[in-house]
């Protein structure tokens, strides 16, 4: 099932989207939450008359760096022994067709194509046989990047954590293998990354068991997975997508922040 967050006439609301062709997708309307218990209401509404927000409203999102090889290595970092974790703050997230605000803090702006995994319930020290147990879907993301200033700050709350530093959408997918999907990034119509999930070093199982060794997820937690090959620089007026197999496709503009 693909599950939406959208907003329609000044109210928000989730919702299963349906159908196969882009212009004729319906959201039927969800009563409640989709992280419980809930049903659908039948009162379907086409996707072209709402506006799509940010699928999940997280406390936290947690994202693990250098977790392809041939990324890592396009940087000149070393390959990780163990998962390597960051923190990008609520605020970061914004929807689709949201514009990135190009921070007035930067001058060499970076895409990152990542699958994210949206939590599902609330967690703590998960074993790795639980993992698929805490896990709602899945959706696109894009961990963008103030690369100059992560080079030059070494850690990377802000470089990683600006206002708008982290797209999500355009829904959640909640009916998914993520073992070996095609995950790509195009700017303004050109691909700039193309890979595969299964190239990842740590695996999903192995991100969740980590994490959750250290803090307790809640559900609408995200986890961004890394990012393939490829990640380069943005420009305001610059249009940037990220798709994957299986989900769908999350499209940003990037904006002069004002």
């Amino acid at each position: 099932m693909r599950i939406a967050r959208f907003s329609i006439d000044g109210n928000v609301a989730f919702g299963a989207v349906e159908g196969d062709k882009p212009d004729e997708l319906v959201l039927d309307i969800i009563k409640g939450i989709p992280f419980t218990e809930h049903e659908l209401s039948g009162t379907k509404v086409p996707l072209s008359k709402v506006r799509l927000l940010p699928p999940v409203l997280p406390s936290k999102v947690v994202a693990f760096g250098r977790n392809y090889a041939e990324h890592a290595r396009e940087l000149g970092h070393e390959v990780p022994d163990a998962p390597f974790a960051f923190i990008k703050p609520s605020t970061s997230v914004v929807g689709p067709r949201d514009g990135i605000q190009y921070p007035p803090f930067s001058e060499d702006l970076h895409h990152e194509a990542e699958l994210a995994v949206v939590i599902g319930r609330m967690c703590r020290e998960v074993p790795r046989e639980r993992v698929k147990d805490v896990i709602f879907g899945y959706t696109c993301a894009n961990d963008i990047t103030a690369r100059d200033v992560q080079k030059r700050e070494k850690q990377w709350a802000r470089a990683k954590g600006f206002d708008s530093a982290c797209p999500l959408g355009p829904w959640v997918e909640t009916d998914l293998d993520p073992g070996d999907l095609t995950i790509q990034l195009t700017v303004n119509g050109q691909q700039r990354q193309l890979g595969r999930t299964s190239e990842m070093i740590h695996s999903i199982e192995d991100l969740i068991v980590n994490i959750t060794e250290a803090m307790t997820l809640l559900p609408g937690d995200v986890i961004l997975t890394g990012t393939p090959a490829g990640v380069g620089p943005l420009a305001v007026g610059d249009e940037v997508s990220v798709s994957i197999e299986g989900i769908g496709t999350l499209t940003n503009k990037v904006v002069k922040r004002g």
